[in-house]
């Protein structure tokens, strides 16, 4: 009996840390205009409404074909999982340098503003490489939204 209480105990916080693991993730909209309702179905009404494609957002729940997304603004609500993706891309939350390499030592190559939309090509330890129009360069990856570091 008691070995029988242990395997579920095992069990159970196997299961229930795996669920909190899985809700830990970003995902990014595909389209310029995304639907996002106060429930997770068609029939519930639209809260409001994304217009801006590759936005990543970090889902907090899911149900059926729906997920729970919260923004960089603590803005949340349901969509659709068709209109997501598996996101690349970040915001950065406070101003920031991109730089040539992965250090602070290298050439400096833009100023940006907090808020600012990034595509991510890759991150390794505390650098992300990126692209926000014709610049390309590495950004430290604190104080930005969108990837689980």
């Amino acid at each position: 009996m008691q070995k029988f209480i242990v395997f579920f105990i095992l069990f159970f916080n196997l299961i229930s840390g795996s669920l909190a693991i899985e809700k830990d993730y970003f995902l990014m909209l595909k389209n310029s205009k995304v639907n996002v309702r106060f429930g997770p179905s068609f029939d519930h009404p639209i809260k409001f409404i994304y217009k801006k494609a590759l936005l990543p957002l970090q889902v907090i729940d899911k149900k059926e074909n729906f997920r729970k997304i919260i923004d960089h603004k603590k803005n949340s609500g349901w969509i659709h999982i068709s209109q997501l993706k598996k996101s690349n891309s970040l915001i950065i939350l406070t101003d920031r340098i991109i730089f040539e390499k992965a250090t602070k030592n290298s050439k400096p190559i833009i100023n940006l503003e907090s808020g600012r939309l990034l595509s991510v090509k890759k991150c390794k330890k505390k650098w992300c490489k990126v692209k926000t129009g014709s610049y390309s360069g590495w950004i430290e990856n604190t104080n930005i939204w969108g990837t689980s570091k």
